[in-house]
């Protein structure tokens, strides 16, 4: 298990009728972070749900999402569980491939109506 220093950022911030979330890496309930890009999506995507509610929205709420991943090649792989959580119309998406923290693999931020 990695340890997760304390950072110098808040985890959302509404703005108008805007609620921004901080970037969700895939940690598990555990603290743990799976080695697959499933497990890691699906628990990044079910922490922002989690902080959603804890505001009264859902993820039919979000708006716009950009997205980290560490290998191009789970691109497919992580559009696939992606794709099972959204539903028309679809969030607006700006994937990039970059450098996470720790062993993160995927990390996913958003923003959602209020």
């Amino acid at each position: 298990m990695t340890a997760v220093p304390i950072l110098p950022f808040s985890k959302t911030r509404r703005v108008d009728d805007l609620l921004f979330l901080s970037g969700e890496l895939g940690f598990a309930p555990d603290g743990t972070i799976p080695d697959g890009i499933e497990a890691q999506t699906r628990n990044c995507l079910d922490r922002i749900k989690t902080t959603l509610a804890g505001e009264g929205l859902g993820l039919s709420d979000v708006v716009s999402c950009t997205c980290f991943l560490t290998d191009k090649a789970d691109f497919a792989a992580f559009n696939a569980v992606y794709a099972e959580h959204f539903a028309d119309p679809l969030p607006v998406r700006t994937t990039v491939l970059s450098g996470l923290m720790i062993e993160a693999r995927v990390e996913i931020t958003v923003i959602a109506k209020i």
